[in-house]
């Protein structure tokens, strides 16, 4: 049994080698070894699982109810002795961070540290959850068999800068402690399902903080450090290196920080829903609220949670990831007692479609830190582990959506179609249509697929299939980014109508 003395001893050592670790991070050696006791590096493996599992359930109220705007302080986010346990029994969809994370280090653990990339997008594919935006879109192109790294190629997939990837990234990090190279490494077949270009900077550079955080005890270290992993040619880099910068002009006014981040890197480009709308779910300017948080929280828990979640858009996904990485940092037996007590009342309840609760969670993920460790060239001893904590160095180039300018958004396009053909016209070298089935009964023709022919000009597209399963739809009825500027009709016609089932598109967006 651990004393008093002992547990002191234990957490003097820890501070001493993140104080040595965090200064030797900015030194010219690429690696560099440090020892941290194995209870230590369970605490903080639970620390990021479970402040990861109380952000989405602190946001969770809000999420995208506040698009483009701050939540007011006037505005009480409740939390309450069953938050989790309520959330998690009655709001299951809302994990969806977590579910997603779950898929993934369940096929670590069942195919080991070098599963094909394949495992992972049929296990998340065929999975029972729901999914939204570059993780629906990617469950589709693979159920219709478009595999990664296409299923996330923004040619392929119109939410490819989407937040999808960054909010379960998770894994990535909490398995490879201090190893950067690693949680880059395991973030890349697996992002590049879903996502692509800053997409997947936003899964890379969460899955680079929670790795630092593990060797690091300050998060304006961690934030700039992990921030080499990405690019400095990219969109993604210059946003969090203005929001870096901000903080360092204006350390105490989040909300000064928040109105220029709005200002400068508030467009969406990508996302059909989000374009020239108040409403941005892009990895961008969300991975912006996570440091705001991270930043401005200055360690402390509870205020790293309320400015994340107060930034708005994505307000659940943001603070678990700030929560996340500043409790990686600190560790689970340092949350504060009103989020853990909570947390630790839902630990033995699975999420959804799972069969895997936290607890398992825990074990699981820090079971592979520990083949991770040995693989990347540290060593698991009785009671230690000595990790070869390596220098953050970049990720290779990639960017979605070059050469397109969104042009022009109708959302008077209203046209409900079932044996009819229906024609757009538009100039411009790209356009999405955006759309859904629907049907007079939800309950009737559950397997019932409509299949669309689409015409470009006169010349016939590869047939669309919309499902009406909900958890096998498709998230837009078409799209094309590469016509030849000019400009150009598409047609519409469903091929197998169904009696009182139609296809109904709200609006369009075009790019010049």
């Amino acid at each position: 049994m651990l004393t008093l003395c002992t547990m002191k001893n234990r957490f003097f050592f820890l501070f001493a080698a993140a104080v040595f670790t965090c200064a030797a991070l900015t030194s010219c050696s690429d690696s560099y070894e440090v020892t941290i006791s194995k209870d230590v590096l369970m605490d903080k493996i639970k620390g990021g699982w479970a402040a990861q599992t109380i952000g989405c359930t602190y946001g969770g109220p809000t999420e995208f109810r506040y698009r483009s705007r701050m939540i007011p302080d006037s505005i009480q986010l409740a939390w309450y002795a069953n938050s989790v346990v309520d959330a998690m029994t009655y709001n299951k969809n809302l994990y969806d961070d977590v579910y997603m994370d779950l898929t993934f280090v369940k096929v670590f653990d069942e195919c080991g540290l070098d599963a094909p990339v394949d495992s992972f997008a049929l296990a998340f594919a065929n999975a029972g959850y729901n999914l939204w935006h570059a993780n629906q879109q990617a469950r589709y192109n693979i159920l219709h068999g478009i595999m990664p790294p296409e299923s996330g190629h923004w040619l392929n997939n119109p939410h490819a800068d989407d937040i999808d990837f960054q909010i379960e990234a998770d894994y990535a990090g909490l398995m490879s402690p201090g190893m950067t190279d690693a949680a880059c490494h395991f973030a890349d077949g697996i992002g590049h399902i879903m996502n692509y270009g800053d997409g997947w900077y936003g899964g890379v550079y969460v899955a680079a903080m929670y790795s630092l955080a593990f060797v690091c005890d300050d998060v304006n270290t961690i934030a700039k450090e992990a921030l080499k992993v990405i690019p400095k040619e990219s969109r993604y880099y210059r946003c969090m290196a203005d929001v870096i910068r901000w903080h360092g002009e204006n350390p105490t006014d989040w909300k000064a920080t928040w109105q220029l981040v709005e200002e400068t890197h508030g467009v969406d480009v990508g996302c059909p829903e989000g374009v020239m709308k108040p409403y941005n779910i892009d990895a961008v300017i969300n991975s912006a609220y996570i440091l705001i948080g991270l930043l401005y929280g200055e360690g402390d828990f509870e205020k790293t949670l309320d400015i994340a979640t107060r930034c708005g858009q994505d307000s659940d996904c943001n603070p678990a990831s700030a929560a996340g990485i500043l409790a990686t940092m600190m560790g689970y037996s340092n949350i504060p007692e009103k989020f853990l007590a909570p947390l630790q009342a839902a630990e033995d309840l699975e999420f959804a479609y799972t069969g895997m609760n936290l607890k398992q969670t825990y074990e699981m993920s820090y079971n592979q830190a520990l083949k991770v460790i040995e693989k990347y060239g540290g060593k698991v001893n009785e009671e230690d582990v000595a990790i070869k904590v390596s220098k953050p160095k970049p990720v290779r180039l990639e960017q979605g959506f070059t050469g397109l300018t969104p042009k022009e958004r109708c959302e008077d396009f209203k046209h409900r179609f079932a044996d009819n053909e229906e024609s757009f016209e538009f100039d411009g070298r790209g356009a999405v249509i955006c759309g859904r089935f629907m049907k007079d009964d939800w309950s009737l023709l559950v397997d019932y697929v409509a299949r669309i022919q689409v015409s470009v000009d006169g010349v016939e597209q590869p047939v669309v299939e919309l499902p009406c399963c909900y958890r096998g739809r498709l998230e837009q009825l078409w799209y094309n980014y590469q016509l030849e500027p000019g400009h150009h009709t598409v047609t519409i016609k469903v091929l197998n109508p169904e009696k009182d089932c139609w296809i109904e598109s709200n609006a369009y967006v075009v790019y010049e």
